[in-house]
């Protein structure tokens, strides 16, 4: 979960909040399209980035606090000497007095749950008017900082969150998977957790049979992640053959040089593509076999997938 829609939930319509939203960025910039904050009278959550750019952001945002709800002010910034940066790009925010009324946060839970908003504008007197994107058909992004600012008639659908959050399947609940899970909230996953066992008493685990498990594994998304570390090697061959035969972007399967030359040899003459998978899992180097290292090398070798398309 995110840092701005944890603040706006906590709140829930006992204090003012005012949020902060890059709309688009030109050259270099700290953060990207998407990337919000939450701010309050005597707190912030989030960050947007740049040192001075979110000091001056975050006095805006509590300046605007004394306005209605439903004001907002769209500003752009150059990353120059205006504010003691060389960066040499221009963002431009969102700033607005979010609605007090926590029913009127749809827009905040969609957004956060990665789905697209359509943001409309009926003036600057006039709140900002959310709906689902299906029912915005042919609204483009936000314009760039040296485009025509939002205005009274302007539409377009909200920047996502910075970086997209993958679909991750994990399956096995032992002390890897819940090292890797305790570390996932804030970071750009969407999590599907996976195990037999019904003792493993974490919450988020859904417990099925084997038949299941595979089943799902099949059924992995386009460009999902596929963990696979459960406590029955046999189950985790199951897994993998059907994750590789998925759509699945990425397989990783926790394990020994062995265990991967015997599980390669084995998909190979059931004439399963193991190009996709990755064995043992984990940053090339660290060897160490702490749950919490590994499941510190994972996840950094997950968001480098991103970085590597």
């Amino acid at each position: 979960m995110t840092e701005w829609l944890e603040a706006l939930r906590a709140v829930r319509g006992r204090e003012p909040v005012a949020l902060v939203t890059i709309l688009s960025t030109e050259g270099s910039s700290p953060r990207g399209a998407g990337t919000r904050m939450a701010v309050t009278a005597g707190d912030a959550a989030g960050t947007i980035g740049g040192g001075a750019l979110e000091l001056r952001a975050t006095e805006q945002a509590r300046a605007i606090l004394a306005q209605p709800p439903g004001t907002w002010r769209v500003q752009d910034w150059p990353l120059g000497p205006l504010l003691g940066q060389c960066c040499g790009g221009q963002v431009r925010l969102l700033v607005e007095h979010v609605e007090a009324d926590p029913a009127q946060w749809d827009w905040a839970e969609a957004l956060g749950r990665g789905e697209p908003v359509v943001a409309r504008f009926g003036g600057d007197a006039a709140p900002i008017l959310r709906t689902a994107a299906e029912a915005g058909a042919g609204v483009e992004p936000p314009a760039p900082p040296r485009g025509p600012r939002p205005g009274e008639g302007t539409a377009f659908v909200e920047p996502g969150d910075h970086g997209a959050h993958r679909p991750l399947m994990m399956f096995g609940a032992g002390h890897v998977g819940v090292a890797i899970a305790q570390r996932l909230p804030r970071l750009p996953f969407r999590l599907a957790w996976f195990d037999t066992r019904d003792n493993r008493g974490f919450p988020g685990v859904s417990v099925q049979d084997e038949a299941a498990l595979v089943a799902c594994a099949g059924d992995a998304a386009p460009g999902a992640a596929v963990l696979i570390f459960t406590h029955d090697h046999g189950l985790d061959y199951r897994l993998a053959a059907a994750a590789l035969r998925s759509q699945a972007g990425f397989v990783g399967l926790i394990g020994s040089q062995t265990k991967r030359a015997r599980f390669l040899s084995r998909l190979a003459a059931e004439g399963v593509d193991t190009a996709r998978l990755t064995c043992p899992i984990g940053l090339p180097g660290i060897v160490d076999k702490r749950p919490d290292v590994i499941a510190i090398s994972v996840i950094a070798q997950l968001l480098a997938l991103d970085s590597a398309a």
